[in-house]
């Protein structure tokens, strides 16, 4: 059963630290890596992330008066209870009081931070990124330029450290060398340091842990088509099970950035056009992350999707509304319902303020409303562009100033704004000592609850310890040898993208019949570049070291196909590049139409290459003029249809591309958005009807590549009208996907209740409704139907979109059967920013509507809202329950 659950209204919830069992007593300035103690990686993680929640006012933009935040400049915070453990021992009694496991996190935490010096503070609030360097081969552009001659290591931690950039993700390393390095790390911070406090490790983890050798799972926008929130909680579970187990401590992901202009080149690392599918999916990632042990980082807070054309960093101008009603609550959700640990900065502007420079977003918003008690990591150099790109800062030590009095805690991936600056703003007086005691403080915090200040911590992780790990048994001599792609993580990989594959259209060509002839063309046929997005190891960094082996096995749709299809003939032809010259490809052109006459079917697949910064179609930096496809895989495509032959495409992409110029002459349209290392044999399961699909677009598909792409979260004036003579009407709406077998929905209840025909349902503004449909399955064979819920809001204060997603359901049913599912929806989920800017609930008549997509209403059931007009805050509802019986 697929649920999305809203938890009640809670009390202020209080933090402990999360400690391990008890070990002997140990010296403040030292831990050996040979330490047989007990690593903290093994503990109870229940903790990390948890917030105190402090009554607030609306998230809008012109919000009523705001209550004190849950810790602030002055120290003040909400009280933690007496947690002092059973039976100590005279060694508990002679600790110091931030190293004893029995106080309260706030008591550790204001004791250690009396002991530090200004640059002990200061040293707590940046990265070092072991792996940068000067020449730029393993930096993006901008950032080789700040990293100069790295400073001596030792020099760099003799006051502390706050955070290791990447020590897996920025050059190719064996997994099991890679945590005795980090071990070493540890252990080389831990005694330069007067009192032995490790650092933070964190990594990206997108789609899995960026590091050689690792699982790569499915890209977000494949999420997203998936629809599926306990899979990508089960997939996050085992990421972050990954990471704890060699000694990282936090990830770089959820992206939470809602599609606003798919020819932005991070598309792919996004859920979705729609805020409800990404703050639902995105709060399970959360969940599943910190099940582990492992800090979530929201990104990118907030506004980077709705830069100008669709350009990585380029200005955002959106208003109060969108902001608050569209680009702000996936991260609101992953906050509340994920207690999700840390969120990350956004590099763009918003009407001309960098968010790492806007206390109103960081502090007001963030802390002051939401109750956030977590860190602000900045994005990698994001304090530097206040100087360098956005020219608000004359120098790095106002950059620094700017952001870490806006609410930026940790700068990321290394010092340059954080360091010496910071401390010479301190210093000078341009910057109160109590704004480094706060950031300091919620560093020092989240490292308690990981028990990095505990007493038996260890730098050797779980992985370098576990008999699981040793590879011929688990005996003391035997050989560690740490996989980080094992059979089960593969399953759930493959798992993960037959569900994401999206059949768009299909005139009877599909599933492939096994006795006919198949060509198989196009330059990501027998490739893997298509499976990889821009943030997998792969991609991101193996692309740098070309003679590296990718480190897992990633079978090719050629490979896939010849497996499912063991009699069959295949014939295979290129046909280009992705991206090339249109008349270098002549030739391959040629060869694939030859191929394609001579079968009874052509499947064509094409597509993108991930790559950062124009070193591909998709990917970080790599945006697009427009949305065709690109490269010469238009003019390929249009010769295989001009030879008779039924031709089957299949996308493997990061974004939607336009097809309504030659939809209507191909047999069948598949989409898969880069499925991942086991994406080959996903698509070619479905291919052949193993798998029946099930896949739902979580972006629309553009009929038309110039026109100016828009999403279907828009009012009336945004569709269709007859006073332009653009039509903006997708080829494919948000939330469609075909399947092999058929479903019927015969019957609609509220309440139990067949609902009149000629009356709406009445709902106070402060009510709730169960809402519920029945799917039948009427084909042949099982399959699994998407029921989406939308709400229409025909009049309102301000205007609204036509529709918006408001629920959700994946409902698996067998030949013949019926299912039946429930929508618990409350009022609150009908709440928008009104006309005064405040979050409300509005008397009226509304529809509900149960859809196959945003554009395919089967059932329609008015309901009128009726008492006051009703303020909500934070606290409201932000999604409907589902049950599936």
């Amino acid at each position: 059963m697929s649920e999305v659950r809203s938890p009640p209204d809670r009390p202020p919830a209080t933090t402990t630290c999360v400690g391990a069992g008890r070990g002997p007593e140990t010296s403040d300035r030292r831990l050996l890596v040979s330490s047989n103690r007990k690593a903290a990686d093994t503990r109870s993680t229940t903790e990390v992330g948890r917030r105190e929640v402090t009554p607030g006012s609306d998230a809008g933009p012109q919000d009523g008066p705001a209550v004190a935040p849950a810790d602030d400049a002055a120290g003040g915070r909400v009280p933690f209870p007496d947690t002092t453990l059973p039976n100590a021992t005279p060694a508990d009694q002679a600790l110091p009081a931030w190293r004893d496991r029995r106080l309260p996190a706030a008591r550790r935490v204001e004791d250690l931070l009396a002991r530090l010096s200004l640059e002990e503070k200061v040293a707590q609030l940046y990265g070092v990124w072991i792996g940068g360097n000067s020449t730029g081969d393993d930096l993006a552009p901008h950032q080789h330029e700040m990293v100069g001659t790295a400073p001596d290591w030792r020099d760099l931690i003799s006051a502390g450290l706050g955070q290791l950039t990447r020590p897996f993700g920025t050059a190719p390393v064996d997994p099991t060398e890679g945590a005795r390095a980090l071990a070493r790390r540890q252990e080389e911070i831990v005694a330069a340091n007067r009192f032995g406090i490790p650092a933070i490790a964190h990594e990206e983890c997108l789609t899995g842990f960026m590091t050689w050798k690792a699982t790569v799972y499915p890209t977000p926008l494949a999420w997203g088509a998936t629809f599926d929130p306990d899979l990508v909680e089960r997939m996050a579970a085992q990421i972050g099970t990954a990471l704890r187990r060699v000694g990282v401590h936090q990830g770089l992901a959820p992206v939470l950035d809602v599609i606003r202009d798919p020819r932005w080149g991070r598309t792919e690392e996004s859920i979705g056009e729609d805020p409800y599918l990404v703050a639902t999916l995105g709060t399970a990632y959360v969940r599943g992350l910190q099940s582990a042990g492992v800090i979530a980082t929201l990104k990118h807070f907030v506004g980077y999707s709705a830069s100008r054309a669709g350009r990585n960093f380029g200005p955002v101008a959106v208003g109060a509304r969108e902001l608050a009603d569209v680009l702000l609550p996936p991260f609101e959700m992953a906050l509340r319902d994920g207690n999700a640990g840390s969120v990350m900065h956004a590099y763009t502007e918003i009407d001309g303020l960098p968010p790492a420079a806007d206390p109103a977003l960081l502090t007001d918003l963030l802390r002051t409303r939401w109750g956030f008690s977590g860190t602000v990591v900045a994005d990698y150099f994001g304090i530097s562009f206040l100087t360098r790109l956005h020219s608000v800062a004359a120098d790095l030590t106002e950059a620094a100033a700017l952001a870490l009095t806006a609410g930026v805690d940790v700068e990321l991936p290394a010092a340059h704004c954080y360091g010496a600056p910071l401390v010479a703003a301190v210093r000078a007086g341009m910057v109160p000592e109590a704004l480094v005691d706060r950031a300091a403080a919620r560093v020092l915090r989240q490292k308690c609850e990981l028990g990095l200040l505990d007493p038996d911590w260890s730098p050797l992780p779980p992985a370098l310890t576990e008999p699981a790990d040793r590879h011929n048994g688990g005996g003391p001599g035997d050989e560690i040898r740490i996989d980080l792609d094992p059979p089960a993580n593969r399953a759930l990989a493959r798992e993960l993208a037959e569900e994401s594959v999206v059949l768009l259209a299909n005139s009877g060509a599909l599933p492939l019949r096994p006795d006919s002839r198949i060509a198989l063309v196009g330059p990501l046929a027998d490739s893997v570049t298509g499976m990889l997005g821009c943030y997998t190891f792969p991609s991101h960094v193996g692309s740098q070291h070309p003679d590296l082996p990718a480190g897992v096995e990633i079978p090719t749709l050629l490979d896939a196909l010849r497996a499912e299809l063991p009699t069959t003939p295949i014939t295979h032809a290129v046909g280009g590049t992705v991206d090339g010259d249109e008349a270098e490809s002549d030739a391959a052109i040629a060869a694939a139409v030859a191929a394609a006459r001579d079968a009874d079917v052509c499947v064509a697949v094409l597509g993108d290459r991930a790559g950062l910064f124009g070193n591909g179609t998709s990917g970080e930096g790599s945006d697009a003029p427009d949305l065709r496809l690109p490269g010469p895989q238009s003019a390929l495509l249009s010769a295989l249809l001009d030879t008779g032959t039924p031709v089957i495409l299949v996308l493997l992409t990061g974004r939607p591309y336009a097809l309504g110029h030659v939809a209507h002459r191909l047999a069948a349209i598949v989409q898969a958005f880069f499925p991942g290392e086991e994406g080959g044999p996903a698509v070619a399961r479905v291919l052949t009807g193993r798998v029946c699909p099930s896949g739902r677009l979580p972006v629309s598909v553009p009929r038309d590549p110039g026109g100016q792409p828009s999403t279907y979260l828009t009012p009336a004036l945004g569709q269709r009208t007859e006073v332009s003579n653009v039509d903006p009407t997708p080829l494919f709406p948000f939330g469609h996907g075909l399947s092999y077998t058929e479903f019927v929905w015969p019957e609609v209840r509220v309440n139990g209740v067949v609902p009149a025909v000629d009356a709406p349902v009445e709902l106070p503004t402060d009510g709730e409704l169960t809402l519920s449909v029945t799917v039948r399955n009427v084909g042949d064979r099982a399959g699994t139907d998407v029921v989406q819920l939308y709400l229409h809001d025909p009049v309102a204060q301000v205007t609204r979109p036509v529709v918006r997603l408001i629920g959700y359901a994946r409902v698996p049913v067998g030949p013949g059967q019926t299912r039946r599912v429930d929508f618990r929806v409350h009022a609150d989920l009908a709440a928008f920013t009104g006309r005064h800017g405040h979050r409300v609930v509005e008397p009226g008549d509304l529809e509900l509507r149960l859809s196959a997509s945003s554009a395919d209403h089967r059932h329609t059931v008015p309901v009128r809202l009726v008492g006051a007009e009703r303020r909500v805050d934070h606290r409201r509802r932000l999604a409907s329950e589902v049950t599936l019986h």
